[in-house]
């Protein structure tokens, strides 16, 4: 499974902050997902992340 995040993301950082193995902030202060599958123990956290998006800016791949 994959990640990616969409341009309603508003920058918060709680995706990163709750699985920061697959999510990260950029530069522009936006968050972005890894491109490769999720690892399988980040699974759970990843979609934790994706459910607490305030934006619903996290979609799978």
């Amino acid at each position: 499974m994959r990640y990616y995040v969409n341009d309603s993301c508003i920058g918060c950082g709680l995706c990163a902050g709750t699985c920061p193995e697959v999510f990260s902030m950029t530069d522009e202060n936006t968050a972005k997902a890894i491109t490769d599958d999720v690892p399988e123990e980040c699974l759970d956290s990843a979609a934790e992340a994706r459910d607490g998006c305030p934006a619903g800016a996290i979609e799978e791949a």
